[in-house]
């Protein structure tokens, strides 16, 4: 199906960016990789009567380390995410959550910025975003301000993003090394999208969880920060059989040989999942 008609506008900065979003208010959405956007828009699902290509601003794409934090720029590729060694020494979970997604095009066109401001819980990003406990960083007429990754999800395709915001940097912590992290899915086979996925980034100590966040994806229609303890207690044992594919190769070397994440999982209470989280 072809969208409806539309008029195109090609940013090149973000300040332009945001004065044709000012201009055109609801009328308007904003284009990054166009996966997201451009099939809405073929279903008619999505009528803009204005689209607003940010996807040649060069400022917005790109990862760099601050101190200990590593800063991703909103337009940085799906690919450009995989191949990171900067991403792969300090943050593993990134590059492998990558690998997951679709096929070669999507990850060379697809967008971390986009995929998160989307919103689709059966998309791999936030439940690895929210395990790494990440800050979105959003720029709009009143200048940037930060958002905790806890309150960024607001409902299905929803976020905190105002309509004159964009959506500019993810920053997340680069990990220390008792820090390990995975993430497995079970993916539809045509789209490649989460049947239903964990993500899981613990702290180690002695051998042990001393801290852990987990982030099961596409089992609610958003992100939430409730505690989910008392539910994973009920399902305590499929946690455990999830933990077992946790498995990537930083995390082989552990207790005895053994793979640590699911070594530790067989003796684990609730108490040790200390957060536990659902998209």
């Amino acid at each position: 199906m072809y969208p409806a008609q539309f008029e195109y506008h090609k940013a090149g900065s973000v300040k332009e960016a945001l004065d044709l979003l000012a201009k055109h208010k609801d009328d308007a959405k904003v284009l990054a990789g166009g996966h997201s956007l451009l099939p809405a828009m073929k279903l008619r699902l999505a009528q803009p009567k204005h689209v607003i290509d940010i996807g040649k601003i060069s400022s917005l794409s790109g990862v760099k380390e601050e101190g200990g934090t590593l800063v991703i720029g909103a337009l940085t590729t799906h690919y450009a995410i995989e191949s990171s060694a900067v991403l792969k020494s300090k943050c593993p979970l990134m590059p492998e959550v990558a690998g997951h997604i679709g096929d070669p095009m999507v990850r060379n066109m697809g967008t971390l910025g986009g995929s998160l401001a989307h919103a689709d819980p059966a998309a791999d990003w936030p439940a690895a975003v929210i395990a790494l406990g990440a800050e979105m960083v959003a720029e709009g007429p009143k200048g940037k301000r930060t958002i905790k990754i806890d309150d960024f999800f607001k409902g299905l395709l929803t976020t905190a993003l105002a309509d004159d915001e964009i959506l500019t940097e993810i920053r997340v912590p680069a990990a220390a090394a008792s820090v390990k992290s995975a993430y497995a899915k079970f993916p539809h086979p045509a789209s490649r999208f989460a049947v239903v996925g964990v993500a899981a980034v613990l702290t180690m100590d002695g051998g042990k969880i001393g801290k852990a966040r987990l982030c099961f994806e596409y089992v609610l229609e958003r992100a939430t920060q409730d505690d989910l303890r008392k539910q994973a207690q009920v399902q305590l044992d499929r946690i455990m059989g999830l933990m077992a594919l946790l498995v990537s190769e930083p995390c082989k070397r552990g207790v005895e040989g053994r793979y640590p994440l699911a070594a530790v999982a067989q003796d684990a209470s609730v108490d040790d999942f200390t957060q536990v989280f659902a998209v």
